[in-house]
């Protein structure tokens, strides 16, 4: 069966927010950090972590944990932030997410993923590309410019210009 906007295979990189493995498509991740503390930013969202400088650039950290209801990520030894480019409303804004761990890149046919249950699912399913399946292990795929709401997403680069 195929899945509104994924047509053909793509790779993926998987990460884990507690037990569930989710993932990205590659297109969006620019790369993965490891851990860095990150400045707190007044007046933004729980979810928001802070922002971090990357290479120059001030990018806003969200922990991915908080944003799907989960409790606060904790820094482990595979704690990662993965820095990822978001589209909404023809702007693309650059953004961290802070995640468990990172696991690996690989690629999925179109016919390996079926699409998100209508209920039964503690995530919400607008943000649901798909679900993978890959070694007899169940993958969320996420539409990751649906995660955030367009006044998220204006609040965490309007925190990171005033940073910056």
């Amino acid at each position: 069966m195929s899945i509104s906007g994924i047509a053909e295979s793509a790779q993926y990189l998987t990460f884990k927010l507690e037990e569930e493995v989710f993932a990205v498509d590659v297109a969006n991740v620019r790369e993965i950090l490891d851990f860095t503390p990150a400045t707190k930013v007044p007046g933004t969202p729980e979810f928001m972590r802070g922002v971090i400088n990357v290479r120059g650039n001030v990018v806003p950290i969200v922990d991915m944990r908080l944003k799907f209801g989960l409790s606060k990520t904790e820094k482990t030894v595979d704690t990662c932030i993965v820095v990822m480019e978001i589209s909404v409303d023809d702007d693309k804004i650059v953004l961290g997410a802070l995640v468990d761990s990172v696991q690996e890149v690989f690629e999925m046919e179109a016919s390996q993923i079926e699409p998100p249950p209508r209920m039964g699912t503690r995530w919400k399913t607008e943000f649901i590309k798909g679900i993978g399946k890959r070694n007899d292990q169940l993958i969320i795929i996420l539409d990751i410019d649906r995660v955030f709401s367009s006044n998220e997403l204006s609040l965490l680069q309007d925190s990171a210009e005033r940073i910056g």
